[in-house]
């Protein structure tokens, strides 16, 4: 018998505003960061590793939930937890008085997804596969037992899940055979942080094409005036047959969406992502009916399955992010993505972030082989930043991630780089800008 000894967290923060990589017209300096987990076990060679994504300042509270679900998790029996990872989900989202702080939304419903995932990659390494295919080999009536169908039972009932769930069984193996020669297509926002000049961008998107991206983002909604130039400036860099999307980050109201939607309509743009609040749902249906054809979507900020799940019922988007970070878990991304393949609706999941890229491309590629059977309209985000501080980092080859084949959820972090970027006593935060950049 094998327990659950202690859940170890780490304030782990990367001085990113230094350059503006990740700046937005919402978010202008962020500093990447991770409340990052290690569910250690009595088998020092076994362990489960996981993270919430932040932006700096913020992550000692996301750090402080995380620490407050320890009583929930040490001295579990690992078979316990790993036999049933439906239930070690909802034993943690169910704590009355914790989920007083939400109900199953912000701060201490990422920090309940960060335990959860740290379980998911602890059962996936125990079981000698990426989550991807630990999920994907999984049975119809083993996934939907990991699910909580409270709240979306209006939309989705267990049968149904299961009824779709058996219809994709048959191509299970042709398509993770496919997904190993081909991989699953990348989008790339790289170029696009708006701290960036214009020049930078430029030189970024042209290389973005040159790897084999077909599709770039750029950051819009701080001044109309300077997007309708970079757009089109982006769209003479690139050219006719490389899509741009555009993202907000939550900036407009509503008719100011419309407005400025409107004078960016000759970019042709693949999509406008997060046009307004992300909890608007009837906004974002009135945005969606205002510009139609422009695609719009949200996602990475959306709080649980009972949101997604309205934006669906209320034809409020044409795609959607999900983040592995933000919600309860894998679990509640599972319940998301069969609620997207009922309605047909588009995932591209959010990876801008310190390892989001690692993480979300597992649920991407086990929709791919076990729920949606979908890859080739829609694709990953890709940011090309902090990927050196983990163990198994994401590969990305000819504008597609490669499958990764590593045991877990590519969740774990060098021990120096955690150790060199804690905060406050990590050595870079106390050496010059120039001596953090380069190293």
């Amino acid at each position: 018998m094998s327990r659950i000894t202690a859940l170890d967290t780490y304030d782990v923060r990367f001085p990113t505003s230094r350059e503006l990589d990740g700046s937005d017209a919402m978010n202008p300096d962020p500093d990447y960061s991770a409340a990052y987990v290690v569910m250690r076990t009595d088998q020092p060679d076994m362990a489960g590793y996981a993270l919430a994504f932040t932006i700096g300042r913020g992550n000692d509270v996301q750090k402080a939930a995380i620490d407050a679900l320890h009583h929930h998790v040490v001295g579990l029996d690992v078979d316990d937890v790993i036999d049933d990872l439906g239930g070690f989900a909802r034993r943690l989202i169910g704590d009355s008085q914790l989920r007083w702080l939400g109900p199953e939304k912000g701060v201490m419903h990422m920090a309940i997804g960060a335990v959860i995932n740290a379980a998911w990659d602890l059962a996936a390494r125990m079981a000698g596969k990426p989550v991807w295919r630990f999920i994907a080999e999984m049975t119809p009536e083993q996934l939907v037992a990991t699910i909580d169908f409270r709240y979306l039972t209006d939309a989705l009932t267990p049968g149904e899940a299961l009824t779709m769930l058996h219809a994709a069984v048959p191509g299970k193996l042709r398509r993770i055979s496919q997904l190993l020669a081909e991989g699953y297509p990348a989008y790339t926002t790289s170029p696009g942080w708006l701290g960036y000049s214009d020049e930078k961008m430029q030189r970024l998107a042209r290389e973005a094409v040159s790897a084999g991206f077909r599709t770039i983002k750029l950051k819009v909604g701080m001044n109309i005036e300077d997007d309708v130039r970079r757009c089109r400036l982006a769209r003479k860099t690139v050219g006719p047959d490389i899509a741009i999307a555009v993202d907000a980050n939550q900036r407009w109201d509503v008719p100011d969406a419309i407005s400025w939607l409107r004078h960016l309509a000759g970019v042709q743009l693949a999509w406008v992502e997060e046009p307004t609040s992300p909890d608007d749902i009837l906004g974002h249906a009135a945005i969606r009916r205002a510009v139609t054809p422009v695609p719009i979507s949200t996602g990475e900020h959306t709080h649980n399955r009972v949101m997604f799940k309205q934006l669906f019922q209320a034809n409020a988007v044409d795609l959607v992010q999900i983040d592995a970070a933000r919600v309860g878990g894998v679990n509640e991304n599972l319940a998301i993505l069969l609620l997207a393949a009922k309605y047909g609706v588009r995932v591209f999941p959010h990876a801008g972030g310190v390892g989001l890229c690692e993480l979300v491309q597992h649920l991407a590629m086990a929709d791919f082989v076990a729920i949606s059977g979908k890859k080739d309209d829609r694709a990953i985000e890709f940011v090309d930043h902090l990927h050196q501080h983990f163990v198994d980092p994401v590969i990305v080859s000819n504008g597609c991630y490669i499958a990764p084949d590593a045991p877990g959820f590519s969740a774990q972090m060098h021990t120096h780089s955690v150790e060199r970027y804690r905060y406050p006593e990590g050595p870079a935060w106390h050496e010059p800008a120039d001596m953090a950049r380069a190293s």
